[in-house]
């Protein structure tokens, strides 16, 4: 019997009028909802569909966590090695103890190039740099490159997006490989994420969803002058729920890393607040000594996201918007209908 009323969930998201992007809910193996709301194009009126490719922001900061664990099983670095000994760039005032570890939890204490805790809007970035101008992890550098620590490394918690840039350019630096390139060729073809890309703002494959921002006029507008042209490490892949899906099954499965490597991506290492807590690229969220919810979340302009699995329930929910309107509260009020 299912855990979930499909009609229960579908009063969740009309009461979200306005909700534009894509709702996939499975439990066990079979798929309770899967579903397309409002629009991929406005211009063109095109509808989204379960089959659209969404930006997901920081919900692909898992992808990185991934790759760099294939490093780890490969031997060519360790969660403990120092980042002054797995790259070749000079932080000036980096502290030589920061790991690897240190990079994928947000505890390396380095300086952010989008600190939340004094900026509210990403957009703000690119006002006075050109977004076309940022095409890969080496063009992120001159934002943090040589900025001061804030806090010695694993001291506590500070989401951190240049932690992954840094993490990109170890993974380019020790395969020779761009980290895209690397991204497509190990993780997603693999695993048959076969509409899943690193695409190009100014071209977007056929069935893409554009971002959309609503100005102060209540104007719609697209996102392509408030991110970098195209995703990397920190974020900014095009996915749809079905590829995240099969990326979940495969690592449950330990069918992408070995059954060690993956439970230290899911471990919760470090506390963020209350019974939230972060793995590699994953935030886990705890009931007592028991794991309730393991979820990648993403939010950019024009670009929000929660896709989530829970394991004692063996539910998946995922939920992708192409505007910041309503995404998280659909996949809030659901994960309510769980509990």
């Amino acid at each position: 019997m299912a855990e979930i009323d499909l009609r229960k969930i579908e009063g969740i998201i009309e009461k979200q009028q306005g909700f534009s992007g894509v709702v996939f809910v499975k439990e066990d193996d079979n798929i309770i909802l899967e579903r397309g709301y409002g629009l991929a194009n406005m211009s063109e009126a095109i509808p989204n569909k379960p089959t659209t490719r969404f930006g997901v922001a920081s919900g692909c900061k898992l992808f990185t966590s991934i790759a760099i664990c294939q490093l780890v099983e490969r031997g060519i670095v360790s969660f403990n090695t120092y980042l002054k000994d797995c790259l070749n760039i000079s932080f000036p005032s980096f502290d030589s103890k920061i790991t690897v570890e240190h990079l994928l939890t947000h505890s390396s204490g380095i300086p952010d190039y989008f600190d939340e805790d004094v900026m509210t809007d990403f957009s703000e970035l690119w006002k006075n740099r050109p977004m076309y101008s940022i095409r890969g992890p080496k063009d992120f550098l001159p934002m943090f490159q040589n900025g001061n620590m804030e806090f010695i490394p694993g001291e506590r918690f500070k989401y951190n997006n240049a932690g992954f840039i840094v993490l990109g350019l170890i993974i380019e630096e020790n395969t020779g490989m761009k980290f895209t390139e690397y991204i497509e060729k190990n993780i997603f073809k693999p695993y048959g994420m076969l509409d899943s890309g690193y695409f190009s703002l100014d071209q977007l494959p056929k069935g893409s969803a554009y971002g959309y921002i609503k100005d102060d006029l209540g104007n719609w507008r697209t996102n392509i002058y408030s991110l970098p042209i195209i995703g990397g490490p920190d974020g900014g892949a095009f996915t749809t729920a079905k590829d995240l899906s099969k990326l979940w099954k495969a690592m449950f499965n330990y069918k992408i890393l070995s059954k060690e490597v993956t439970e230290e991506i899911l471990r919760p290492h470090i506390n963020e607040e209350d019974d939230c807590y972060y793995g590699y690229g994953i935030w886990v969220l705890k009931e007592g000594n028991d794991i309730f919810k393991y979820s990648i979340t993403g939010a950019d302009p024009g670009v929000s996201m929660m896709s989530s699995v829970y394991p004692k329930k063996n539910i998946e929910v995922t939920v992708i918007g192409n505007t910041d309107f309503g995404t998280w509260d659909i996949a809030k009020e659901i994960q309510e209908l769980i509990k």
